[in-house]
């Protein structure tokens, strides 16, 4: 099961997105509020915690890239989906900065949603297509040439560990594939945030598009 929080100053959408969110088996809408800070204290106030909050990027006071920043300090294990009717490809870059580890467009399908939560959960964040592409050109300017070949930096089973999570396969699905323990994988994994310095997958994901560790093509995308 997993449980949701929504956040949005239109009431009307979110009493629509909690009922749609509760007729499906697998997923459960434990709180809603209509504001940033007041998502920030329910969460704060509830034994309860949900897995990820779903909210909108533009909120009086407090939009939802700044809740989530603020929702990291706090409770760095829940995830975030932003979403807004304003959506920009442009703006990835800032989200990522700010921890989101989804930003998709309000007019989303109801169908392609339940694949972004699904993937929030079980991967730790979602890309679409466009937004790969923003990425890319954003890093490119900014990024600093390695110091070290990458060669030198990751044995050849690191290298293939990177590949499947950024091809969004868990770890006891890389460990079948691979022929090895998931506590081997974990243990890969482990190394990998080490020499990246990436604090979550989506960093990893990231690391490896800046560095041509993965070719776009090989990347699973929602459209």
């Amino acid at each position: 099961m997993i449980k949701i929080a929504i956040a949005d100053d239109e009431e009307l959408f979110v009493q629509l997105l909690e009922n749609f969110l509760n007729k499906q088996a697998h997923l459960k809408c434990i709180l809603t509020a209509l504001s940033g800070e007041g998502l920030l204290k329910k969460i704060d106030q509830s034994l309860d915690k949900p897995n990820i909050v779903i909210l909108d990027l533009r909120m009086k006071n407090l939009d939802g890239a700044e809740t989530v920043m603020m929702l990291k300090d706090r409770h760095p294990a829940i995830r975030s989906i932003v979403i807004s009717s304003h959506y920009q490809k442009s703006f990835m870059g800032y989200m990522l900065r700010a921890g989101v580890n989804a930003f998709i467009p309000k007019g989303i399908s109801p169908q392609n949603l339940l694949k972004v939560i699904e993937s929030v959960y079980q991967k730790g964040f979602y890309f679409m297509e466009e937004q790969v592409e923003t990425m890319r050109s954003q890093i490119k300017t900014q990024a600093p040439k390695p110091k070290l070949k990458l060669e030198e930096e990751f044995t050849e089973r690191e290298r293939e560990v990177l590949t499947l999570l950024c091809q969004q396969y868990t770890a006891k699905e890389i460990a079948d594939k691979l022929f090895v323990s998931k506590r081997t994988v974990e243990s890969h994994k482990d190394n990998l945030f080490a020499k990246t310095g990436a604090r979550n997958l989506a960093g990893l994901v990231i690391y490896a598009i800046q560095n041509q560790l993965v070719n776009q093509e090989d990347l699973p995308m929602f459209h």
